[in-house]
């Protein structure tokens, strides 16, 4: 069977290896599809879940609960292996903040912020499968790549837990020369040399656009709506 032009466009952009800049032409046929970016993939690839999944149920937009950083707005959009939107998707989210440091949780040789529930969140998609998070950019820990992890929900099943990476470019200025980011540096692990990055290839990279006044991330994340987490 002939594959449709979406699934032919999702399969092309899967090819991608991480980081990789998406050619202009690609982009502009996800734009015609609807599509928030155009690194994407048929089905999203699954990953470990990572430290530290909490589900406070806290639904919401914004999860910064002030903590310092660069503005994020960060943008998931839940599409089928056609890429037909699915709306009503739980989508919950999770990351560190510039220290590298999880809410909720009292972290081996770091900080302990049991009962905080900083950069933390859910979003219900919407008609066009979009749930939007007001963050900030992520700071990193010792043999792990910048990342925001998230899971993907369809009548409390978990369909899909992964992780979203950012391209190296994008990020850093902000480590560079950003505040509160600046005193760490720049992370000690590429994408390339994290396993987990590495194995999720560019499907899982977020396209990214801003500067240290702030900055934007959106990821179209293909599932299946028959799988069980």
């Amino acid at each position: 069977m002939t594959a449709t032009p979406r699934r032919a466009l999702l399969r092309a952009l899967a090819l991608l290896p991480v980081g990789l800049a998406v050619r202009p032409d690609w982009t502009a046929r996800a734009a015609e599809a609807g599509l928030v970016a155009a690194n994407v993939c048929l089905l999203s690839p699954e990953t470990t879940e990572g430290p530290f999944y909490l589900d406070p149920r806290l639904v919401r937009r914004d999860i910064t609960e002030g903590r310092p950083g660069v503005p994020l707005g960060l943008t998931l959009q839940v599409v089928d292996g056609d890429c037909r939107p699915l709306a009503g998707a739980r989508v919950d989210v999770w990351h560190c903040d510039a220290a590298g440091d999880y809410s909720g949780v009292r972290q081996p040789g770091g900080a302990n912020t049991v009962g905080e529930t900083f950069l933390r969140g859910t979003q219900a998609t919407d008609g066009a499968g979009v749930a939007a998070f007001a963050t900030i950019w992520p700071g990193w820990y010792r043999g792990r790549t910048p990342h925001v992890h998230f899971k993907v929900f369809l009548d409390d099943r978990t369909v899909l837990t992964s992780q979203l990476f950012f391209p190296e470019v994008a990020g850093a200025p902000i480590y560079r020369a950003a505040a509160p980011y600046a005193g760490r540096g720049a992370p000690d692990t590429t994408n390339a040399r994290d396993g987990i990055a590495r194995r999720a290839g560019g499907a899982a990279v977020a396209q990214v656009t801003g500067d240290v006044s702030g900055m934007a991330a959106a990821l179209v994340v293909g599932i299946d709506p028959d799988a069980v987490g």
